[in-house]
């Protein structure tokens, strides 16, 4: 599993192998300046101020305090391009890593995304991509320096007087227990917190959509003590974290501490012979406090590193899922559909275990009306969602002008066939993007699909007409002008194929007479498949088709159905006997 996390970073990172290199060397010139400084500081101190000296041949305090300025002016120079640079890789890796996520949820079918809540995806894409954007920033390129810059000062103070060196380093083998046993339990933890991150942010984006469900059935405090009670398992996951986190920097700044005494008490007793000028203890006090900014650098990272690698695992495990995407360029494309669908003995399960259509049989010829009819759970959606392709049959054919659909390039068939949910999706958008849906189609045509839907009347109410925005998810408009908007995308699409799933649902019955008119004049010439419960609006189709239990039972048309005296009988004549009674009321 670590390898495999290893490798994805790696993956992540090896585009940007340059340019870290780059940014890597600029770093650990900053670095050497850091070493340069303390020893300028020694020179002054041992050759010049210990001997009342203010001066020797061109070289003066002055002079070696002006080199001082410089340097730290450069660095400071070298370590804003290098930082710059750091950030414009780190953001130009995480916008490609965004689009990759969003690329993929887009192209996933649809069975990934009922298996997959939205509140999971909007953590990915967010929480996850800024974590690993931390790491890219904050992490990459300065842990190569650090290392380097470790390594550097260890050879400085080698070369001078390996004893001290030896005495002041007697410290690290607990900075590396420390590290190594707060690693372990960071990683541990934070794969803790982010699942339960994850499944908070899942209940807030719920909540949130089904705030009007939440308040008609009065279950705040319901929801609210849920909050609560995941909240406060994100609180207690992340405690041991911040622990962890905060003890560490504090034992390293006492593990400093320690190896100063050390560096002192050598001097002063001349343990092992040591006896250093003043100089050479303050560049050695210097260096190991600055060998503690790197190390204390990289223990700091652990928690950015941890969170960072999590995620990557996180985002990984959706983008190496390919079995849920779906091709949207293999296949053959055709111009024009002519309309003719057909079942050949379908058999469907949503679970592989439990059917949902059962030997499914049927010809639709090209522009001939036809109606599904049955009770809920019947089948009757899932025949339009496989015509659509949303999910793969197990056995039998769905043929479109004779063709296999899996033959078919899965855009291009989608592009032939309009369909309109019984609780159609709108954008927070104009109403002319709304229908146009970023196609190029013309202000008149979209004028004309808008007259069609008899949606004119409600559009030219708004302030700004077409270029009205609708708020989110079109909570500014009822179902019946959701779903006359959705009338109007679909005229202005012109598909082959048209699929009513209860489109009229939520229209007033004087508005669905006038769309009645529009649907019988489209459907003369495509063909066009109805899902109704209504039954007096598919009196007049080609063929009803009425289902139970995910099996054709019977079919033909509105006065067959109603002569053989059969299931389709008994349901008009509920569905008559209702109109009835309402109508005495």
């Amino acid at each position: 599993m670590k390898s495999k996390t290893m490798q994805r970073a790696w993956n992540l990172i090896k585009p940007y192998t340059k340019s870290i290199l780059v940014v890597s060397f600029l770093s650990l010139l900053v670095g050497i300046a850091e070493i340069i400084k303390p020893y300028l500081v020694k020179i002054v101190m041992d050759d010049y101020l210990s001997q009342g000296v203010y001066e020797k041949g061109i070289f003066t305090i002055g002079i070696i305090g002006a080199i001082y300025i410089g340097i730290v002016i450069i660095g400071n120079i070298i370590d804003f391009v290098a930082t710059t640079a750091i950030n414009m890789v780190g953001e130009d890796a995480i916008y490609r890593l965004r689009n990759k996520l969003f690329r993929y949820i887009q192209h996933a079918n649809i069975p990934f995304h009922d298996q997959t809540p939205a509140g999971k995806l909007f953590v990915r894409i967010t929480n996850d991509v800024e974590d690993i954007a931390t790491m890219f920033k904050d992490v990459i390129a300065t842990i190569i320096k650090d290392i380097l810059l470790i390594i550097a000062f260890i050879v400085v103070m080698l070369s001078i007087s390996s004893k001290l060196t030896l005495v002041a380093l007697t410290i690290v083998p607990f900075i590396i227990i420390f590290s190594f046993i707060s690693t372990k339990l960071a990683n541990k933890f934070q794969e803790i917190t982010k699942n339960i991150r994850t499944k908070l942010n899942s209940f807030l984006a719920e909540s949130i959509y089904g705030v009007k469900i939440i308040k008609i059935f009065n279950i705040q405090r319901e929801k609210q003590d849920e909050n609560d009670e995941l909240t406060h398992k994100l609180f207690k996951s992340i405690m041991p974290n911040a622990i962890i986190n905060n003890l560490l920097p504090a034992l390293m700044t006492i593990l400093e501490n320690v190896g100063i005494c050390l560096i002192v008490w050598a001097c002063t007793y001349h343990i092992f012979g040591i006896d250093m000028q003043v100089g050479i203890v303050y560049m050695f006090i210097t260096y190991l406090k600055q060998i503690f900014e790197p190390i204390n650098r990289i223990v700091e990272n652990i928690e950015i590193v941890q969170e960072a690698l999590v995620s990557i695992n996180k985002v990984y495990e959706i983008l190496e899922e390919k079995q849920y995407l779906e091709n949207l360029e293999k296949g053959k494309t055709l111009e024009k559909i002519q309309g003719k669908i057909e079942f050949k003995n379908v058999w469907f399960s949503y679970d592989n275990e439990n059917w949902v259509l059962k030997d499914i049989s049927f010809v639709i010829q090209p522009g001939q009306s036809i109606a599904f009819v049955g009770k809920t759970g019947s089948g009757k959606t899932t025949i339009t969602n496989l015509i659509n392709r949303f999910y793969e049959i197990q056995k039998g054919e769905i043929l479109i002008d004779d063709i296999n659909i899996n033959e078919l390039n899965i855009r291009d068939l989608r592009r032939h066939i309009g369909m309109i949910l019984q609780d159609p999706f709108i954008f927070a958008r104009t109403v002319r993007e709304n229908i146009s849906l970023n196609h190029m189609i013309s202000d008149e045509k979209i004028e004309e699909a808008v007259e069609l839907a008899s949606a004119d009347a409600m559009i030219n109410a708004m302030p700004n007409r077409l270029d009205e925005i609708a708020k989110e998810q079109g909570s500014s408009y009822s179902a019946g002008e959701k779903q006359l908007l959705a009338f109007a995308r679909v005229f202005a699409h012109e598909p082959d194929i048209f699929i009513l799933d209860e489109a009229t649902a939520n229209i007033d019955t004087q508005t669905e007479k006038l769309i009645q008119k529009s649907i019988d004049i489209l459907s003369s010439t495509k063909t066009s498949i109805f899902i109704a419960h209504r039954l007096s609006t598919i009196i007049n189709v080609d063929k009803i088709i009425v289902l139970q239990n995910g099996e054709i039972i019977e079919q033909g048309n509105h006065q067959e159905l109603v002569q053989k005296d059969g299931y389709y009988a008994k349901l008009y004549q509920a569905y008559y006997d209702g109109l009835v009674s309402m109508a005495t009321v």
